[in-house]
């Protein structure tokens, strides 16, 4: 078996050695060469060694750039959380307002319903006096007519019987004269009945004017019925002048032109009842005024609703918005972590401090300032009992 060429010499080399025999010059060289090529392998293991600890040096520097950028991302979504804290408190606060007004809106519009629906009863029940007084003007009417007929019948029949009783007397003057000429002549006297008739006659008009005192009193009692009614009804402070305000308000109707014309010649029945006319124009005026309103009070109830619904959408946006940024916070603190760790390469988004500003809600320049309940006319109740 043929020992190789290198091991020999290495053997040979060895025995001279141990022997004391100087080296060969060839193997020194030989020495030399691999002594300078270890050291040469060396010198390129120091230049990559080098390298990869450059390498190291500046993955060490853009994981610490890494670190303050995601310190500074992690303060800046802390802020945008707290932030949004608060404006989730506000909208809360808000909501809470918002609920308040609803329900003192919503007690404003029973209170309103409620006065509505006592205004119409009392329109009803205004109406209905109003066609009883009617009623009882038209029999009255009719009662004054037809005594007003009899009354007329009475006078013509006065007079007629004045008349026959102007004719019976020169008849019986004519009578007299003839008997006192009879009684002349044979000294007798003569009775004649119709004399006695015509003083029956003249008994009999008595009556007539009894007839008309009664009929006087009978319309004097009912005017001063009708009066006191009427007086009940509305009451009797300033009746005239709400009379004469009526007529001025309504001078465009010719009644109302002739009536505020003669108004000094006007009777108290006549005034009590313009008056009773003029209530019920103004409870048909407040009652418009209370339709419109309570009209107005329910849209404005439904805006409300609809804001109240608007925000509440806002709100519940908002919520699920925060929790998933703390959901992506949370796994976005695990991954940075692992990643630190084990030194790969991650670059942070710029995306995320733009996004975070941008879905900044600017709620004092969007919240526009909510009109309030329109107020109610002069028909409202204090007003109605302040000017009672």
């Amino acid at each position: 078996m043929s020992i190789p060429q290198e091991i020999d010499v290495f053997i040979k080399e060895s025995i001279d050695h141990s022997i004391g025999l100087p080296v060969t010059t060839e193997t020194l060289e030989l020495k030399l060469r691999a002594a300078e090529e270890s050291q040469r392998r060396l010198q390129d293991q120091i230049f990559v060694l080098h390298a990869r600890l450059k390498e190291k040096d500046e993955a060490i520097e853009r994981a610490r750039s890494e670190a303050s950028l995601n310190a500074q991302a992690l303060k800046k979504f802390v802020e945008e959380n707290q932030r949004l804290a608060l404006e989730c408190s506000d909208l809360l606060e808000r909501c809470s307002r918002l609920e308040r007004e609803c329900s003192l809106y919503d007690h404003d519009r029973e209170a309103l319903m409620e006065f509505a629906n006592e205004a119409d009863e009392r329109a009803r029940e205004a109406e209905n006096r109003v066609v009883v007084v009617e009623e009882e003007l038209r029999r009255v009417a009719g009662e004054l007519e037809s005594r007003g007929n009899e009354h007329e019948r009475g006078s013509v029949d006065g007079t007629k019987a004045n008349d026959e009783l102007c004719r019976s007397r020169e008849k019986i003057s004519d009578l007299d004269r003839f008997t006192g000429r009879a009684e002349g002549c044979d000294g007798t006297p003569v009775s004649c009945g119709r004399h006695s008739s015509s003083k029956g006659y003249n008994k009999n008009l008595q009556p007539v004017s009894m007839n008309e005192d009664s009929i006087k009193g009978s319309m004097t009692a009912e005017g001063h019925l009708l009066e006191s009614l009427i007086t009940s009804m509305i009451g009797i402070a300033d009746l005239a002048e709400n009379a004469h305000s009526f007529l001025e308000a309504n001078i465009g109707i010719e009644a109302c032109q002739k009536l505020l014309a003669m108004w000094q010649r006007l009777g108290s029945t006549a005034l009590h009842i313009i008056a009773l006319a003029a209530e019920v124009k103004t409870l048909q005026n407040d009652k418009e005024h209370l339709r419109v309103n309570l009209t107005r009070a329910e849209e404005e109830v439904k805006v409300l609703f609809e804001e109240n619904n608007i925000l509440e959408e806002e709100y519940k946006r908002l919520l699920r918005k925060y929790t998933n940024r703390e959901k992506q916070h949370g796994s976005s603190g695990k991954h940075s972590s692992s990643a630190s760790g084990k030194g790969n390469k991650r670059k942070s988004s710029p995306k995320m401090c733009s996004s975070v500003e941008g879905m900044m809600i600017d709620f004092d320049a969007s919240e526009s300032p909510r009109q309030p309940l329109s107020p109610l006319q002069y028909n409202s109740p204090e007003n109605r009992m302040h000017k009672k």
